[in-house]
């Protein structure tokens, strides 16, 4: 068979791409259970943290929170519960479109849906240094212990460092990425509207 021939060229690149598909086959059958694994504990190491249960090193995420966590099934949402220092906390997964993507992550509320109780981001697409910064420390700890308006939460352009009262309602927005930090605000006050549904609806206990 000649090289320069169509029938050399179509099998030579049949081969190629049959070699290709089964050796990245071959990499995703052997990694699977790694894969799962991890994303396993990223959502339930979210959910503790959210929730504020404590837990003493990486290996003990899966051991604590099978022990401390409770899954609910509320107006077709999944809710976790779990009694932190005798009081009651409610958490669940949220998904949100923000600037250049879909933010995934973890919000927890107090029974009575008042107060947020953590929140925890799990993964985003948004810039690095800019809308990224929503996963850092100082901006998801303002959420803790905020505050709940009577129309939700409200992310404002402040010092870019964190509002450290918990009684406004008002947060630090990320300083430069006010469109990420904009898509935040919608994202809570969406998943804050899901809870207090629930509540009323008596699902919260």
């Amino acid at each position: 068979m000649k090289k320069d021939s169509t029938l050399y060229t179509v099998l030579f690149t049949f081969i190629v791409c049959v070699a290709f598909v089964f050796f990245l086959a071959l990499a995703n059958e052997s990694t699977k259970d790694k894969v799962a694994s991890n994303r396993r504990f990223a959502e339930r190491s979210a959910v503790l943290r959210a929730l504020g249960v404590s837990f003493a090193g990486d290996e003990r995420v899966d051991s604590v929170y099978e022990s401390s966590v409770q899954k609910m099934d509320v107006a077709s949402m999944e809710i976790f519960r779990a009694k932190v220092n005798g009081v009651v906390r409610f958490a669940k997964r949220f998904s949100g479109s923000a600037l250049w993507g879909t933010v995934f992550g973890v919000i927890a509320v107090d029974e009575t849906v008042e107060r947020i109780a953590g929140l925890e981001i799990v993964s985003h697409n948004e810039t690095p240094g800019l809308g990224g910064r929503i996963d850092e420390p100082w901006f998801k700890e303002q959420f803790r212990g905020e505050r709940i308006g009577k129309d939700g939460i409200r992310v404002r352009q402040g010092g870019g460092k964190g509002d450290l009262d918990k009684e406004n309602g008002l947060l630090d927005a990320v300083t430069g990425a006010s469109r990420t930090s904009g898509s935040m605000e919608k994202i809570v006050n969406g998943e804050i509207a899901a809870f207090r549904a629930a509540r009323d609806a008596g699902g919260l206990k």
